[in-house]
C-alpha cells in the first residue's frame, strides 16, 4: 500500500512593523529642554551601552560627554534628519518618551555610544565618539558609581561579555521598556546592521541572569550621575609631571635652536640662540661699542702691549661683520671650529673689546679682538657660510717683546702674521740656516705680512723659518708653533734671556729648532735655550755642550723642559739628543735656574761611558747603582757597559743634595 505523502503548508510569516510615524522637525530648545529633563536616563544609557573596556572612570566621562553633545547642530532638525527609530508609538512610548526631543537626543546618545565601541582602524579616520572626550575632564581624581551587591556586579559581567548592539538592545527593552519591534527600530536608526541578532544575543543573556535582573539597570551601580571619588596613582602622576616639565625644557631647547640661520649669515651668522638679556652683555655684543685705539696712542702710552695696537683692516667699518664675529665669540654654534690654547676661557668678553683688526686675509674675511686677557680670532670664508673658525690665545701680562705679531691667517702650508705698530721691518730666518741672512718680507699698509712657510705643520726638519721682527729697540725671532701668538724665541741664562742674534746663539738654535714641535699647541708664550755647560769628552773625542730648553706658558703653569747633549762632529743642523725632561717644574727658570742631566754615550772606539753635567751651581756630581763613580766639578764622565742604568746626583756650594732632571 502506498503511503499517504502528507503535505503542510508554512505558516506566514509575520509581518514586519509599521515604521513609527514621523515625528516632525525638533527645535534646538526643544531638544535642550529634554536634555536637562532627562539628562540623568541619558547618561546611564550612555554608561550602559559603553563597551566595560575603556574603565569605569572613562565610562563615566565619555558617556557624560555623549549626552551633552547630541544637541542638533541647527536651529531645527527636519522631518529627513531625525532617525524613525526614534519615534515610538504613542502606545509604547514610556512617559519620557512622549516628548519627540527626548527621542531624538536619545537616538543621539545611542549612536555615539556604539560608535565608541567600534574597533580603531589604521588608515581610517577615526570618529569623534572613539576619542577620549575633551570635555568634561577631572584631573589627579578618578570618579565611578558606587558599588552594588552581588546582583549588579553578576549583570555587570554578563553585560561586558555581550557586543555594543546586544548590551543597546538589552537597555532599550530593560531600561526603556520597549518592545521588541521598537528595538529593532531604534537599533537600525542607530546603524546597527542586524538589530535581530542583537536581540537575539540579548536573549540569550536574559536567559542567563532572568527576566528580573533587567530592573538592576535603575540600581546605583549603573548611575554615572552619583560617583564616589578616589585619587590617581601618585607615584606615577609624579613621575608623569617629570617627564612632563623635562619635555617642556626639551622643547623649548628645540624651539630655540630652529631660530638658528640655514642658509645665508643672517644677523648674528652661526651664533647659537642668545644666552642672556641683560644691558651689559647686549652692550659688550654691540659693534657700536667697539673700543677702537688711535694709531699714535702706542707712542704717548706707557705701557707698549696689544691695548696700544690701533684698530686697523679694510673691514674695520663692516658692522654686519662685526657684529656676526662678537655674536659668534658670545655664542658659538655647533659649526663653528673652536679652539684655544690650554688654560684660555672660551667664553663672551666681560665688556666691550678692543677691535684690532677687520680685513680680508686670503679668502677670508679676518676680524682680531682683544679684552685685556684674550686675543680672539674670527674668521668667516667669503663664500658661503661653511668653514667659520673661533680661536682663543691667552694674552694677558703681555709686552713690548711679547706683543709683536698675531696670527692673521692660514693657508696652503703657509702664514700670514698681523705685526704690532711699532714694527719697522720684517723679514723671515731659517733657523736651519744660522749663517744665512734674513730674507725681506713684504707688508702691506695694515700691517699684514705677506705668507711665509709655517713650520707648524711640517711633517719634516729641513728648514725652520721664523718671523724676525725689528723695532727701535731690538732684533727678536717669533717661532710658528700653531697658535694665535708665535712664541719669542730667546738664549742666555734664565736670570738674563736675550733675543737670537748673534752667531753662537744661532748655531746653537740651529740645533734645537727641529725639538720645537715637542712644545707645538701648549700655550707657549718663549722658548729660551741655554747653554749651561762644556765637557771635554773622554779619549780625545771633542768638547760637547749640554743645554737647558725651557718653554714658558702664557697661563704661567705647564711649562717645558728639556735637557740636551750636543755631541761634536755632527752636522750644524742636527738636532741634540734628549737627556731629561720635565713638565711643570721650576728647573732652568728664573726661580731655580740650576740643571743636572747625564746620558750613555760611545766614543769613536765603541767604548761607553756615563756623562753628566751640572749648571755652575754644581760642585761635584756622583753616579750610583748599575755605574759608580764621582767627579769634583759640574761634569763627569765615568766608564761603564752598554745598557748601563745609573742614578745621578749632585752637590751645590751650600752642601745641598739635588738629583738629575726627570
Amino acid at each position: 500500500m502506498r503511503p499517504q505523502e502528507v503535505v503542510t503548508t508554512p505558516a506566514p510569516a509575520p509581518a514586519p512593523a509599521p515604521p513609527a510615524p514621523d515625528p516632525g522637525p525638533v527645535a534646538v530648545e526643544e531638544a535642550e529642554a529634554a536634555l536637562v529633563e532627562h539628562y540623568t536616563r541619558l547618561v546611564r544609557i550612555a554608561y550602559l551601552v559603553l563597551p566595560p573596556t575603556l574603565g569605569r572612570n572613562r565610562r563615566v566621562l565619555t558617556a557624560h560627554a555623549l549626552a551633552q553633545r547630541s544637541l542638533p547642530r541647527g536651529r531645527t532638525t527636519p522631518a529627513g534628519a531625525l532617525d524613525p527609530g526614534d519615534c515610538v508609538p504613542g502606545s509604547r512610548r514610556a512617559p519620557g518618551d512622549a516628548d519627540p526631543g527626548y527621542v531624538y537626543v536619545r537616538g543621539r546618545v545611542l549612536r555615539q555610544a556604539l560608535d565608541a565601541g567600534l574597533p580603531l582602524k589604521r588608515l581610517a579616520r577615526p570618529r569623534r565618539a572613539q576619542l577620549p572626550p575633551l570635555l568634561p575632564h577631572v584631573w589627579g581624581l578618578r570618579v565611578f558609581p558606587r558599588s552594588g551587591g552581588a546582583d549588579e556586579l553578576a549583570l555587570d559581567q554578563h553585560l561586558s561579555a555581550l557586543s555594543g548592539a546586544a548590551r543597546a538592545a538589552y537597555v532599550l527593552r530593560g531600561l526603556e521598556r520597549l518592545a521588541d519591534p521598537d528595538v529593532c527600530h531604534v537599533l537600525t536608526a542607530a546603524g546597527v546592521v542586524d538589530p535581530h541578532a542583537a536581540l537575539a544575543e540579548a536573549d540569550g543573556m536574559e536567559a542567563a541572569v532572568g527576566a528580573g535582573a533587567a530592573a538592576l539597570l535603575e540600581s546605583p551601580e549603573f548611575d554615572p550621575c552619583s560617583l564616589q571619588a578616589r585619587p590617581t596613582d601618585l607615584m606615577r602622576r609624579r613621575q608623569h609631571i617629570k617627564a612632563a616639565l623635562v619635555a617642556a625644557a626639551a622643547l623649548a631647547v628645540c624651539g630655540a635652536l630652529l631660530g638658528l640661520p640655514g642658509d645665508g649669515w643672517g644677523n648674528d651668522g652661526l651664533a647659537a640662540p642668545p644666552y642672556a638679556r641683560n644691558p651689559a652683555a647686549e652692550s659688550a655684543m654691540d659693534p657700536a661699542t667697539l673700543i677702537r685705539v688711535s694709531p699714535a696712542a702706542w707712542q704717548q702710552s706707557s705701557r707698549t702691549d696689544f691695548s696700544v695696537w690701533p684698530a686697523r683692516g679694510a673691514l674695520t667699518g663692516d658692522t654686519a661683520l662685526l657684529r656676526r664675529a662678537l655674536a659668534v665669540w658670545a655664542r658659538p654654534g655647533s659649526e663653528v671650529q673652536v679652539s684655544a690654547t690650554p688654560g684660555t676661557p672660551p667664553g663672551p668678553p666681560m665688556g666691550s673689546p678692543q677691535l684690532l683688526y677687520a680685513g680680508v686675509v686670503d679668502q677670508a674675511n679676518v676680524v682680531l679682538l682683544h679684552d685685556g686677557l684674550r686675543v680672539v680670532r674670527y674668521a668667516e670664508p667669503r663664500d658661503g657660510t661653511l668653514g667659520v673658525a673661533l680661536d682663543f690665545a691667552r694674552t694677558d701680562a703681555a709686552d713690548l717683546a711679547s706683543s709683536g705679531a698675531l696670527v692673521a691667517g692660514r693657508s696652503d702650508g703657509n702664514v700670514r702674521y698681523l705685526t704690532a705698530p711699532w714694527v719697522r721691518e720684517t723679514s723671515v730666518r731659517d733657523l736651519l740656516a744660522p749663517a744665512g741672512a734674513g730674507r725681506p718680507l713684504a707688508r702691506g699698509r695694515d700691517g699684514v705680512t705677506a705668507p711665509l712657510p709655517s713650520p707648524a705643520q711640517a711633517r719634516d726638519c729641513k728648514s725652520w723659518d721664523v718671523l724676525q721682527l725689528r723695532d727701535a729697540a731690538a732684533e727678536r725671532l717669533l717661532a710658528d708653533l700653531g697658535e694665535l701668538t708665535p712664541a719669542r724665541l730667546t738664549s742666555g741664562p734664565p736670570s738674563a734671556p736675550r733675543d737670537v742674534t748673534g752667531q753662537a746663539a744661532l748655531a746653537s738654535w740651529a740645533r734645537t729648532a727641529c725639538l720645537l714641535p715637542v712644545v707645538r699647541a701648549h700655550g707657549v708664550r718663549s722658548v729660551n735655550s741655554w747653554t749651561y755647560a762644556k765637557q771635554t769628552l773622554p779619549e780625545s773625542n771633542g768638547t760637547a755642550e749640554w743645554l737647558c730648553t725651557r718653554a714658558e706658558t702664557w697661563r704661567g703653569t705647564g711649562s717645558r723642559v728639556m735637557a740636551q747633549f750636543q755631541a761634536p762632529g755632527a752636522q750644524a743642523t742636527a738636532p741634540g739628543a734628549i737627556a731629561a725632561r720635565s713638565e711643570d717644574s721650576p728647573s732652568c727658570g728664573v726661580r731655580d735656574p740650576k740643571v743636572l742631566a747625564g746620558v750613555l754615550w760611545k766614543s769613536r772606539a765603541g767604548r761607553w761611558y756615563v756623562l753628566a753635567a751640572g749648571s755652575g751651581q754644581f760642585k761635584s756630581l756622583t753616579t750610583s747603582g748599575g755605574v759608580d763613580g764621582s767627579a769634583r766639578g759640574n761634569v763627569l764622565a765615568v766608564p761603564a757597559k752598554e745598557g748601563s742604568r745609573a742614578e745621578l746626583n749632585g752637590r751645590l756650594g751650600d752642601g745641598s743634595r739635588v738629583g738629575a732632571l726627570h
